[in-house]
This record gives C-alpha cells, structure tokens and sequence, in this order.
C-alpha cells in the first residue's frame, strides 16, 4: 500500500482506483509501525470508496481492526448523497 509520510504526526495514503478521496493517518513512526501490522490501514481506505465521504477518511492514533470502519476511524458524509453506515459508529449503540 502506498503510503506518505506528512510530517512526524501524519501519514496520507493517496486516494486511488475506487478511493474518493485520500486517507489519513494520525500517528507517530513507533505508532504506524504498529497499525501496520493489521488491516486497519485497508480499512481507512474501504471507507475511502463510500459514496458521499466529505473530505478524507481519518484514522486517529489509536486506530486498529474494526468492523467495517476501522476503531478509531472517522469520516464525513454528504446529507444527500452520503451513506449512514453501522460500522462507523458501532454495532454495540442503541
């Protein structure tokens, strides 16, 4: 997976083949040396493709492997165009 270095705290995996718009990576080297080692980092990019994300599909330093989205994952969705997705806020909310 490509993946750029920003600066010391952030990490950009430039959007791609069905990507909407990039991702991006809050953490440090010790921290990313970490994420890697799961599928988070493939999971920023899965939610990188749903229709209507706003902006970028974020993952915060303490992201690892979710469900859908990863733990620690963020993204924005257009009211109209965008998509509701369980797996962004967690199927264990009622």
């Amino acid at each position: 997976m490509d993946i750029e270095k920003v600066d010391n705290w952030r990490w950009r995996i430039p959007a791609r083949a069905n990507m909407r718009v990039d991702g991006l990576i809050y953490a440090d080297e010790k921290m990313m040396a970490d994420i890697r080692k799961d599928q988070s980092l493939q999971q920023v990019v899965n939610v990188a493709t749903l229709p209507g994300i706003v902006g970028k599909s974020l993952a915060m330093p303490d992201v690892h492997w979710g469900y859908g989205f990863p733990i620690g994952g963020v993204a924005a969705f257009d009211l109209v165009s965008g998509v509701v997705s369980p797996g962004g806020v967690g199927y264990d909310i009622n």
